[in-house]
């Protein structure tokens, strides 16, 4: 048996010539969130309640426009792909009702993704559980199998939807992440990991909601495996793995007084009810609650204001017709009436709440409930319901586990559930930049130290000065890496989101192409993944529609890496082809023979040739699709801080990898590594270089032992940069300097940097 393009062993990645392999990802992509027919962005409110009549057939994009976006990713030293899929693309017309075209379609992508070498593991991506409730995930018939109506949502704030609000362009900035605390998902979330404990009169086809929902979930993601397996040359070659659920949440689990907001809940914007007035309002009542807004040291109370439904329920009516969706529901889950006052919760006679601690206790233990207590009973149940019906038809697949966000990780070492093939897979964003859509490099805080109680006070978790920020950064992720060895065991660890706005301050930089502000907060949070001893990452995300206007076309979000109205990073902004000259027996070369050679220079706007004429007219179009973003928005494209993101990194180490890091203002990359033995002519130690930040005739390369090589290559498909270094054994360095430019410039300003002639004398280089 041939051995795995890509295995794990102990605490690292390991490819098929036992080389350290470092991931470096991105998740692809954020339209996969919601239909291409119709074609509904967050944004927009037609035809949004015919959930059941949906295609997701073209996401992530289509099999034309592959290419475009592989070669494009491939070129920026990308090696993995989250697949960004939601349950609703494969199971939206009903239960038991898969989309076979849109399987199909998702293959054939795959199949494309493998021609281009990158590893890809499966994301079931939700938010809020669904777009009905406010994010994208599980499909419309959950919501009515919950016992809820949909419509009812936005009179009863049981969930904010873009899609419904007034005026979408005025959709709070990132409320929608506070849909987690209000009615819709507290109810679902509740039901789909512990229903059996708190909701018991909830049967559906004679299951419980808890089963009824994991079994349908865990279903769609193991026929689209089996699917995948059928494909034959996916499995293992292209497909390594699945992750287990995006952003799991405990809905009400662990709520010690329903009539206060708990602590732990960070997170508090706009209308904030209790859980208690949520269930109020859920059932027709008014409520009087405060109201919050996001500074900059956090959530801080703005006011209050009254919240009245009018007497509207959002719980489906009594004479809801059940045969919609042929399931059957148990006598004894009453329609029209909250589920939670058939639990005894409440008196819906006299709106008197009788046990606010109803779910503070498990039913079965009597223990006081906390996160972590959540996490290692309930999560774990829904995980190894995951992992046993993904593993059933892909034995191999690597298991990214990703807990609840910034939770302690499940008590899982030396435990049956200490499986090898597992991957800590969390989550890391800098709260304050994301939630102020501003870079402060003045301050910044320790907002996972203070989740683990590491200062007598929350001022002392202010951080001072862009050193002490990036220095912050670095040590939260080294200290959630940590957390995952201690809880769950020695496993490797990648960080399967992270990522900027890029509409900060107002969209300065669309009005001015400046990106100067995306590139400092980029560059601080690539920084951090360097040197926290992490495996890899995926950052979040590529969209493929992004324009200046809507961001990534959902909720307000604007974190794509790529947009319609900003232009990609050149290969290199000088066009010298002569070979570089080498003293040594190492040597510089670019392959102009390879046709991903000219379609690569194609997609960066460069001159047409002779030689490349045949090539470009058979590439794919930059972009294949055009943005109508409104000029007073701004259109001033720019690199959209891709010199922060397009950044060296190692592919595949022999022996171990010691350290590594990419420093941007002086452009200058380091590695250390050890190894038993030294690299052999077949697998050298390799490592992505870009050809904008080190130009052939730019570069220079200094080794503690060997030869090496830079060449632009396609090796596995699309061209990218490759400085690959045969070394000895033992202890190794290599450092190489490229081209110091000024950062986050527009278009048109890049030729204006200084020092480039300058260095490019101090490497010898012809200048033309």
């Amino acid at each position: 048996m041939a051995p795995l393009r890509l295995r794990v062993e102990g605490r690292t990645f390991r490819d098929a010539k036992n080389r350290e392999v470092t991931l470096r990802g991105i998740n692809v992509a954020g339209d996969a969130k919601f239909p291409t027919s119709p074609d509904l962005p967050s944004n927009k409110r037609e035809h949004f309640y015919d959930g059941d009549n949906v295609s997701f057939l073209d996401r992530p994009f289509s099999i034309d426009e592959a290419h475009t976006h592989f070669s494009r990713l491939k070129r920026w030293g990308y090696t993995l792909l989250r697949y960004v899929f939601t349950w609703e693309a494969v199971e939206h017309a009903g239960p038991g009702q898969y989309d076979e075209e849109w399987i199909q379609h998702t293959i054939q992508v795959l199949r494309l993704a493998k021609g281009y070498g990158f590893y890809v593991f499966m994301d079931p991506h939700q938010d809020v559980w669904s777009r009905f409730t406010g994010g994208s995930g599980a499909p419309m018939w959950t919501i009515y199998a919950a016992g809820l109506n949909p419509q009812a949502f936005p009179a009863t704030e049981a969930a904010w939807v873009h899609n419904t609000y007034p005026n979408p362009a005025e959709y709070p900035k990132m409320i929608w992440a506070t849909n987690y605390t209000r009615l819709a998902c507290q109810v679902i979330l509740t039901m789909f990991f512990a229903g059996k404990a708190f909701a018991p009169k909830a049967i559906i086809d004679g299951k419980n909601i808890q089963d009824y929902l994991q079994d349908h979930f865990t279903g769609a993601c193991r026929h689209l495996a089996l699917r995948i397996k059928e494909a034959v040359d996916l499995e293992d070659d292209v497909v390594i793995g699945w992750e287990s659920m995006n952003e799991p949440n405990r809905g009400l689990v662990g709520f010690q007084d329903l009539t206060v907001i708990p602590s732990e809940q960070k997170l508090q914007k706009g209308p904030s009810p209790t859980a208690w007035q949520a269930i109020l309002l859920g059932s027709g009542r008014s409520c009087e609650m405060d109201t919050w807004d996001f500074g900059g040291l956090g959530p801080y109370r703005s006011g209050s204001t009254l919240v009245d439904p009018g007497g509207e329920m959002a719980w489906l009516p009594a004479d809801y017709d059940e045969s919609r969706y042929g399931w059957k529901r148990d006598p004894g889950w009453k329609l029209g009436e909250c589920i939670w006052a058939q639990h005894g919760i409440w008196d819906p006679s006299n709106d008197a709440l009788l046990k606010k601690d109803y779910f503070a206790k498990d039913p079965e233990s009597g223990e006081t409930i906390d996160y972590e207590y959540f996490t290692n009973k309930w999560f774990m149940t829904y995980y190894r319901k995951h992992r046993e019906a993904i593993t059933s038809i892909h034995s191999d697949a690597i298991l990214f586990c990703q807990p609840p966000v910034l939770e302690i990780p499940p008590l899982l070492k030396d435990t049956e559930d200490d499986d090898p093939n597992m991957v800590f897979s969390p989550h890391f964003y800098d709260g304050v930049t994301l939630m102020m859509k501003k870079w402060n490099r003045y301050w910044n805080v320790d907002v996972f130290g203070i989740l683990r109680g590491k200062y007598l006070s929350p001022a002392f978790a202010i951080k001072v000065g862009e050193t002490a920020i990036r220095n912050c950064f670095r040590e939260q992720l080294s200290a959630i890496r940590r957390e995952g060895v201690e809880y769950m065991g020695n496993h490797p660890c990648v960080f399967t989101e992270i990522g900027i706005p890029y509409d900060m301050d107002d969209k300065y930089a669309y009005r001015t192409g400046d990106y100067a502000s995306q590139s400092s907060a980029m560059d601080a949070n690539h920084f951090a993944l360097e040197g926290c001893g992490a495996n890899g990452y995926a950052l979040w995300v590529y969209t493929v529609m992004n324009n200046h206007e809507w961001g990534d076309m959902w909720n307000g979000e604007d974190l794509s890496i790529f947009s319609l109205d900003d232009k990609p990073l050149p290969l290199s902004p000088n066009s010298n082809t002569q070979d570089q000259k080498s003293a040594s027996t190492s040597t510089i070369s670019l392959d102009r023979s390879s046709p991903a050679y000219s379609e690569s220079r194609s997609n960066s706007n460069s001159p047409v040739s002779p030689r490349n004429l045949k090539q470009t007219l058979s590439t794919p179009a930059l972009s294949s699709q055009k943005s109508n973003t409104p000029a007073e928005i701004g259109s001033n494209p720019g690199y959209r801080a891709a010199e922060a993101y397009v950044r060296p990194s190692p592919i595949a180490t022999v022996g171990n990898l010691l350290s590594y890091g990419f420093d941007l203002r002086n452009c200058v990359f380091t590695l250390a590594l050890e190894c038993k033995e030294a690299a052999t002519e077949d697998a050298p130690t390799e490592i992505f270089l870009p050809e904008y930040h080190f130009p052939r005739d730019g570069t220079g390369v200094e080794v503690s032992s060997g030869n090496w090589t830079i060449r632009a290559d396609d090796a596995d498909g699309g061209t990218s940069q490759r400085l690959r270094w045969w070394h000895s054994e033992g202890k190794q360095s290599l450092t190489a300097k490229g081209v110091k430019r000024r950062l986050g410039t527009s278009l048109g300003q890049e030729e204006e940097a200084p020092g480039y002639l300058e260095q490019c004398r101090q490497f010898g280089c012809d200048i033309m």
